[in-house]
């Protein structure tokens, strides 16, 4: 494992071939290391293994993991309890009962909101654990926290460090593990390989999972979720060892040419340019935000924003809407300031017009 590209602190890793499958095998390593926990380091009964054949308790234990409203992270059956951004990824399939929490929703720009922004941070922070007591008094206990560090397909929503920082404490307080989703987000898009570095956590996340530009799946995570028996955590591939050499190769590019620096660099750059575009056009765009070139802005109806992503489709420039409103930015980590006044060009035409 090349130690530039772990998380810090994160010496362990299991290898998936995407974003679902990722998150859905950190889900079990975390029931498993749950699990462990309160049986103490005794042998499995032979009620657990007869009664988890039949889908029953103690075998299989009503265990949950918290997710946040307006989050994504998957389309398979267990990580689709905890994807909230649209109905269409959700309608007819069953899901588990498990507890869904409030992700903060700043008012921007943030450094003349900092009073509401605190509030709005400490009221969905308190909203957490009183669902994880709720869920307990259930006999539903929450045994991981699952959380992006930028929601992305529910609106590229942002959260504080601090916000990040007490959702660490409280996950500990309660024995819950926390994971951090980097699907989107791993893999230098921020101006750090890993977007939760910015939030200068006290200690790693328990477990940290990545796909998308770091072209294999899986999830990082610290010993202690390693499963004790063999095929616990198995598939058919476990991967695709052949992207590893992809991966290399990419890895080496990104530190030769400094690109998360630049990645920093041209994303506080387009962020201003953006800033002053808002300002020429308030009734249309607003609220832009992001670290690095992971940056998006709101327009003032779903239907301008719709509009907007087809116009600048027609001049060869490819947007992304998410969330009610908003259109998310996704360069290449090799995006320069002149790519990024082409783009800006644009944008104003089409906001002029």
């Amino acid at each position: 494992m090349n130690s530039k590209v772990a998380p810090p602190g994160l010496t362990n890793i299991t290898t998936m071939m995407c974003g679902s499958c990722s998150n859905e095998n950190a889900f079990k390593s975390i029931f498993f290391w749950y699990a462990e926990k309160k049986r103490q380091g005794a042998p499995f009964t032979k009620e657990e293994m007869e009664s988890c054949m039949i889908n029953q308790a103690p075998g299989a234990p009503q265990y949950s993991i918290m997710s946040f409203k307006g989050a994504f992270h998957g389309r398979t059956m267990g990580v689709l309890s905890t994807t909230h951004s649209k109905y269409i990824h959700k309608i007819d399939v069953p899901a588990f009962d498990w507890p869904i929490a409030s992700f903060p929703k700043y008012k921007y720009p943030l450094e003349e909101n900092v009073r509401e922004n605190k509030q709005e941070d400490e009221k969905c922070l308190a909203e957490v654990e009183d669902l994880i007591v709720q869920y307990e008094k259930k006999n539903i206990p929450v045994a991981g926290i699952i959380i992006e560090p930028i929601q992305a397909e529910g609106g590229d929503n942002h959260a504080s460090p601090a916000f990040f920082q007490k959702l660490q404490a409280i996950s500990k307080k309660h024995g819950a593990a926390l994971l951090i989703d980097e699907v989107q987000t791993g893999g230098g898009p921020t101006g750090k390989m890993w977007c939760h570095e910015h939030f200068e956590l006290e200690s790693p996340p328990e477990v940290v999972t990545f796909s998308k530009k770091m072209q294999i799946g899986g999830f990082y995570h610290n010993p202690d979720f390693r499963p004790k028996q063999a095929y616990r955590v198995f598939n058919t591939w476990m991967g695709d060892p052949s992207k590893l050499i992809l991966l290399e190769a990419i890895v080496d590019v990104i530190f030769k040419d400094n690109l998360l620096a630049r990645a920093a660099r041209v994303g506080n750059y387009m962020l201003k340019q953006l800033t002053t575009l808002q300002n020429e056009h308030p009734h249309l765009i607003n609220s832009a935000r992001g670290r690095g070139t992971f940056i998006a802005f709101d327009c003032a109806t779903p239907e301008l924003r719709d509009a907007t992503v087809k116009k600048l489709l027609v001049k060869g420039i490819q947007s992304g809407g998410c969330g009610e409103k908003a259109i998310r930015l996704r360069p290449a980590l090799t995006f320069t300031e002149h790519h990024a006044d082409i783009f800006l060009d644009n944008l104003r035409s089409v906001l002029t017009k």
